[in-house]
């Protein structure tokens, strides 16, 4: 059976979801076509339920620290099965809102394996898509004018190591696991890795991070991950930088070994699971992209231009799956775009440097713009200003004053080309220097918007007014 309409979007996660409804909203006959569940990825698997994960460690933390705050408590007992348990109630709630927003906007939503298809009797163009079903049901035929692929990523595997979903696993693993490990290895120091490293630490896993390069969370400004190690290491996380993993030599017959090569030498950690946090990889395998003209980059991902087209004209990419920034909002961004091009709506578009980034851990981690060295390598001429939260009043009454937030100021232009703040609630702060960075602001425009009192966004003022000279406190 064949069904036409304006728009088919492959994946129904955060980007593909977002997208149907804006497309909807526009006019345009749209449906979405997952195999699994609306929400993807972000919704089921990765930011939000890490990030009820997150809270609960945060809580447990409070518990313990609560006789600072003037609280009597008896030792408390982190129960994973009860966080989990919270986790899911958080994702279904937001599962069925999102089912409810579908359905409202009407949307059509077809629960099986998208493939696309060459040119046929349906269309003489490549993006008719097929539609399996697991079970005996016969295959529907989507005819669309346009494609949009929002398959999103999956977690990469180095070669070498297998994952067994017991010892070795992944972060689609550890979302559901029912019981907490004694000790832990985590490859990788990115985002993931850092954000579940905390997660566990705080729950009283003994944590070992691996990681390749010469930083951990290297796309951070190195100012931040300065203070960033120095608190993790001071909380017990071990943070082995510059390490190359010898991946013949893990043994996983009781507990996990594994050999690493630093500063020329051999040495060996061991630890009850490990998890391989090593990136995500572009979900393109079987989707049809030998049936079009679509190319891919050197690493697996589309490629589109700056309105996220594919070489296929009428098929669009978006999301982790274009090989551009792997963040949810990104995706929710560009679906937007796209389907606005679709549309013949004229629109605007921002660059990489207006995108923040978060890193929900403990502290947290919050970035727009550059960091310096990017602005040095780049031949801007800068100046850069810090304010620590021990000025502000708001963080002394939180019991959070270690962090500080980093401002860097083109000297010729006098705009911002960069923010970067780790501390308490950063990553809700970073939304107002999105603002400020979107309307081309100046440090002299930050520090002249009145803060309120006490409140920890005080800190992007104060270090505003550092960056001219009028530095208050601090």
């Amino acid at each position: 059976m064949s069904l036409n309409y304006d728009l088919v979007i492959l994946g129904g996660g955060t980007g593909g979801y977002v997208t149907a409804v804006r497309a909807a909203q526009i006019g345009l006959k749209t449906a979405i076509v997952e195999k699994e569940k609306l929400g993807g990825t972000c919704l089921h698997k990765g930011c939000i339920p890490t990030k009820a994960l997150l809270k609960s460690a945060s809580v447990f933390q409070q518990v313990k620290e609560a006789d600072e705050y003037g609280i009597e408590t008896a030792s408390p007992i982190f129960q994973i099965e009860k966080a989990m348990s919270r986790k899911s109630k958080v994702v279904d709630s937001l599962h069925a809102g999102v089912k409810h927003l579908v359905d409202n906007h009407q949307i059509d939503v077809y629960q099986g394996y998208g493939r696309i298809l060459g040119p046929s009797i349906f269309s003489p163009m490549a993006g008719s898509i097929s539609v399996e079903y697991d079970d005996e049901k016969e295959n529907d035929i989507l005819v669309p004018k346009n494609v949009i692929i929002a398959t999103g990523s999956a977690p990469s595997v180095l070669p070498g190591m297998a994952i067994d979903h017991q010892k070795i696993v992944t972060s689609d693993d550890l979302v559901e696991m029912t019981e907490l490990p004694k000790s832990i290895i985590i490859v990788g120091g990115g985002v993931i890795g850092i954000e579940w490293a905390s997660f566990l630490h705080d729950v009283g896993v003994e944590v070992t991070i691996l990681e390749a390069q010469d930083q951990i969370l290297p796309a951070f400004d190195k100012d931040i991950i300065k203070t960033l190690k120095r608190k993790l290491t001071k909380k017990g996380i071990s943070i082995i930088e510059q390490a190359t993993i010898d991946f013949d030599s893990i043994e996983t017959k009781n507990e996990i070994k594994l050999t690493y090569e630093k500063n020329s030498e051999m040495q060996q950690v061991t630890a009850e699971k490990l998890l391989l946090s090593v990136g995500r990889k572009a979900n393109t395998q079987n989707i049809g992209l030998d049936n079009t003209e679509i190319s891919l980059d050197e690493k697996g991902f589309i490629k589109v231009n700056q309105h996220f087209q594919s070489k296929e004209s009428h098929i669009y990419a978006i999301g982790d799956v274009n090989g551009g920034r792997q963040l949810a909002h990104v995706a929710t961004y560009e679906g937007k775009k796209a389907v606005e091009h679709i549309a013949g709506v004229e629109t605007s578009y921002l660059s990489d440097n207006e995108i923040p980034s978060c890193v929900y851990g403990n502290p947290e981690i919050a970035m727009i713009g550059l960091t310096e060295a990017e602005a040095k390598d780049q031949g801007f001429s800068y100046r850069i200003a810090k304010t620590s939260f021990k000025a502000i009043g708001k963080a002394h009454v939180d019991g959070e004053t270690d962090g500080f937030s980093k401002i860097i100021i083109d000297e010729n232009t006098e705009d911002i080309l960069g923010v970067h703040m780790i501390g308490e609630k950063v990553t809700e702060l970073i939304g107002q220097v999105s603002t400020a960075k979107y309307f081309d602001s100046s440090a002299l425009e930050l520090s002249e918007v009145i803060y309120p009192h006490p409140s920890l966004s005080e800190i992007i003022g104060e270090v505003a007014m550092a960056a001219d000279g009028r530095k208050i406190h601090g």
